[in-house]
């Protein structure tokens, strides 16, 4: 019989494929990558006109030669890496190393790892595109170039181990452009208030926001407020218009990677790594239950909103079945216009439909289960019917004063009762009484509440993603790893989700936006983009794009070596002091994290583990309750004053104390706990005490 190789890039999918397709195939991965630039050089021969030298990556030589001797024996070799641009490079380069012939070799596809689509895409086996190729190599040029020019500078005039990078730099600069307008606003005061109106014969009061005399009106300051509602106090109250309507809510569109990173943020507080590492895991595939090892969501990386009309077809069929043909959508929604698609994948969905969360859970860890059923949920809800509310709008006039009240009642629930937002969860205002035009309304109360605007939130890792996607930086493929790089160079730290800027980061965004303004330019990173989108789409040669860039960058560093000064970093003091020679210990960074050393060093080489403070008071003497970890790596939280106070808790303690019997509380998922047990005493935990 004929022997066919395929040819993957993750061991994960290898049993899967070989499974599906049978004796005829033997099925290997490349394990990724094969050949890239060399780590000790520039890599791109600048003088020939801009021609990549790689080489084999170190370690990959004994699987090459695997790979080799598979395909001598083969008479077709179907290159089966990724359906994206980075996946048809790994194909070229695997071409090139296996060296047989071109026709032997041939490029396959496919969105979801299902027996189905894997033998669908061996009918479709193709070239490898070369437009894919060039449009990736060039990216990896231009970050080559921006990463191996700039990062040796800040290597001389700040500090060893720095990088900058093409899209890094802009998303460092995002942040700190985030943390100038929070340092820089000025809160402005301003009142809101409230009416307390019973409708006659009734108990219940109807609660309406003042709204202006009739213009709006804003108020600024207690003594308005307090003349306000003098006036309004002694006016009668009506009602002056009533208007009822219905409202149609349509369901979210299905995840893209950007969506799909930004919601798990949300609802189940993935950071971007964790979620991209989970749902690789559920596309590779997952040892279901009866059905062998399978991938269970489509492909990942995507930013298109597209399904394809067979999954279609199959998601109306079962909400038919499941939910009744009324929730059947008659119209799916389509992307916005103007937003910036690439079509050749489809959204990210379950590859069967009929694989309900529910029928998984046994085959999934508790955070698979959780993902995959925010993906089943989203996609279903995707096509499902528009959920229908009544909606009531009153306007209550006194005199010259206007209070309205907006009232909803959903009438029909559609695809929520499948799936819903975060925001959509808090529920709206309802009438207890239908009231009428000319109905007599009594004025029981007036609630004034001071308010003062407040500034920007800080970028969270959700809210970043979503800042570059709607910016044009990068692709879906890059947003975790950038965040993720940035995190680790020290550039930023995350504290309850909030990213912040460390003085590190600052000093490197503030030379980065003096000496390189448009590395750092935010339209001129979309821009680059775009230009790549044109290299694949074969209408910008490749080597255009890069000899107009490269001579402005090379320009740009040789002038910042010549003028930059050089930066002398302070490092981070603590208020520990040393016990050997008195001074203050710094915080500094090792391969294990952070950790205090004198800063008198040579002559003192004390070193002390760092334990981060939560910002809670110790229950037992005062002192800092910090982050704390068993010889086996366990978290728990201790105070700082060990051994000579021994208080210790596996949960994070809370600066609240149990009204019922005054011991300390702590947090149990969205809960705080009483710590005495047989207290009993919980609370649900606000949005500012979450993490």
């Amino acid at each position: 019989m004929a022997k066919n190789l395929v040819i993957v890039e993750s061991p994960a999918k290898v049993k899967s494929i070989k499974k599906f397709l049978g004796a005829n195939y033997d099925v290997m991965a490349s394990n990724g990558h094969v050949r890239d630039f060399p780590k000790s050089q520039f890599g791109i021969d600048v003088e020939n006109d801009y021609e990549p030298k790689y080489i084999t990556i170190r370690g990959r030589g004994e699987l090459l030669a695997e790979l080799r001797k598979a395909a001598k024996k083969a008479d077709k070799i179907y290159l089966a890496t990724d359906p994206d641009r980075e996946g048809e490079a790994i194909s070229w380069h695997l071409s090139q190393t296996l060296k047989e012939k071109p026709e032997k070799m041939r490029r396959i596809t496919f969105n979801e790892i299902t027996k189905g689509a894997v033998k669908a895409s061996l009918k479709h086996a193709r070239d490898i595109d070369m437009n894919l190729v060039d449009a990736q190599q060039t990216r990896r040029m231009l970050d080559r170039m921006v990463g191996y020019s700039i990062s040796p500078l800040l290597w001389v005039k700040v500090k060893r181990g720095l990088s900058a990078g093409r899209v890094q730099s802009v998303a460092l600069r995002l942040i700190c452009d985030r943390e100038d307008a929070i340092n820089s606003f000025v809160p402005e005061e301003y009142w809101i208030l409230d009416g307390q109106f019973l409708a006659e014969g009734e108990k219940k009061p109807v609660t309406a926001r003042f709204y202006g005399t009739p213009e709006k009106l804003t108020i600024r300051s207690k003594e308005e407020m307090d003349r306000l509602t003098a006036d309004v106090s002694r006016q009668e109250f009506s009602v002056s218009e009533v208007k009822t309507g219905e409202r149609i809510k349509n369901p979210s569109l299905p995840f893209t990677t950007s969506t799909l990173q930004q919601e798990a943020s949300k609802v189940l507080n993935f950071s971007t790594q964790k979620t991209m590492r989970i749902a690789q895991q559920l596309y590779e595939g997952i040892d279901i239950k009866g059905n062998g090892t399978v991938g269970v969501i489509t492909y990942l990386r995507t930013d298109s909103t597209r399904v394809s009309d067979e999954a279609d077809a199959a998601a109306r069929e079962y909400i038919s079945k499941a939910y009744g043909e009324q929730y059947v959508t008659e119209r799916v929604q389509n992307a916005k216009n103007g937003q910036k698609i690439q079509d050749a994948h489809e959204a990210i969905r379950p590859t069967d439909i009929t694989m309900t969360p529910v029928r998984l859970k046994e085959s999934l860890t508790r955070d698979q289960f959780r993902l995959y059923q925010l993906i089943w949920n989203r996609f279903t809800a995707s096509r499902m019917a528009p959920a229908k509310y009544e909606t009531t709008s009153v306007r209550i006039t006194g005199g010259d004063y206007v209070f309205t009240v907006a009232a909803s009642r959903i009438l029909f629930d559609g695809f929520q009762s499948v799936y819903m937002e975060e925001e959509e969860k808090t529920k709206g205002n309802v009438l207890s009484r239908k009231l009428e035009t000319g109905m007599k309304m009594t004025l029981s109360e007036l609630l004034p509440e001071q308010h003062f605007t407040q500034p920007p939130a800080h970028y969270t890792e959700a809210s970043l993603v979503k800042a570059m996607e709607e910016q044009g930086i990068g692709r879906p493929s890059t947003y975790a790893p950038t965040i993720t790089t940035i995190m680790n160079r020290h550039y930023v730290i995350k504290e309850r989700k909030n990213l912040y800027v460390t003085e590190l980061g600052d000093v490197v965004n503030r030379i980065m936006m003096k000496e390189f303004p448009s590395i750092v330019d935010v339209k001129f990173t979309a821009m680059m983009e775009g230009l790549l989108d044109c290299v694949e789409a074969g209408t910008v040669p490749w080597k255009t794009v890069v000899r107009n860039f490269y001579p402005d960058l090379k320009k740009s560093v040789d002038a910042a070596e010549q003028e930059l000064e050089k930066v002398e970093l302070k490092e981070e003091e603590s208020d520990v002091v040393c016990e050997n020679c008195g001074r203050r210990m710094v915080i500094k960074y090792g391969p294990h994290g952070k950790f205090l050393a004198c800063p008198g060093f040579p002559e003192c080489r004390n070193t002390k583990p760092y334990f981060e403070k939560i910002g809670v008071a110790c229950p037992k003497c005062g002192g800092d309750v910090v982050i704390k970890k068993t010889k086996k790596g366990r978290r728990y939280f201790g105070c700082s004053n060990n051994p000579e106070c021994d208080f210790m808790s596996w949960q994070k303690p809370s600066a609240k104390k149990c009204p019922v019997c005054g011991s300390f509380l702590v947090q149990k998922g969205n809960k705080l706990v009483c710590s005495e047990e047989t207290c009993g005493y919980r609370e649900t935990i606000s949005d500012n005490e979450k993490k």
